[in-house]
């Protein structure tokens, strides 16, 4: 299967940039600090911060709990590095087709693009940018809108189930990249291994495929 599309819009964490352990770390001391239980965090991924935070404290402790986890998670994100062939991915598409379209905060996710050594594309939509984060569609509607392109004609690239749901309810078709979730869960148009199994065609309209390395 070959998709068609305008604009690429790609997810950051788990598709771009090998957060993972860094998250986990962040995340397990955070709910040492707050007692909470680290099995609640199990569909976490792919959810704003705040979403998380508000689920698993009372509302008065939400403020300083979320600035706490931002701070973990900026002074982690040296350790980040970038997913197999993420450069060369952003690299094919050509300049104002692409949008990083993520769950983190701007500062959040700047530094770990800077530590990935990524240079970000014109359009960054992040947390800060959004009402309701994924799973809900506003954050790749927006990402499409600042671009300029009809959402039916963006094609996601996403690891997570709940950014695919997103992707899905904006009309987009999807790309699943197999790193933080098995393939089996990953409801997408297509599947890649690593953002290095991707390929774009970026003469006329992007043509999207998936090639084993």
């Amino acid at each position: 299967m070959v998709l068609k599309a305008d604009a690429i819009l790609l997810d950051l964490d788990g598709t771009l940039v090998d957060s993972t352990d860094s998250i986990a770390r962040c995340w397990l001391r955070w709910c040492r600090q707050y007692d909470v239980d680290p099995a609640r965090l199990a569909d976490a991924h792919g959810r704003t911060t705040a979403d998380i935070v508000a689920d698993l404290l009372p509302g008065p402790m939400v403020s300083a709990a979320l600035a706490r986890i931002d701070e973990m998670e900026i002074e982690d994100a040296v350790t980040v590095r970038p997913m197999p062939g993420a450069a060369e991915l952003l690299a094919s598409i050509p300049a104002g087709r692409r949008a990083v379209v993520t769950s983190g905060s701007a500062v959040i996710a700047a530094a770990r693009m800077r530590a990935a050594g990524l240079t970000p594309p014109g359009v960054v939509v992040t947390a800060d940018d959004v009402l309701r984060g994924k799973p809900h569609p506003e954050p790749y509607l927006l990402g499409a809108q600042r671009l300029g392109i009809e959402p039916g004609r963006c094609v996601v690239v996403e690891d997570a189930p709940s950014g695919i749901a997103a992707a899905r309810a904006a009309g987009m078709a999807v790309v699943g990249i197999v790193s933080t979730h098995e393939a089996r869960q990953l409801e997408a148009d297509l599947v890649a291994g690593s953002p290095a199994e991707v390929r774009i065609d970026g003469t006329g309209p992007l043509l999207v495929d998936v090639t084993a390395p």
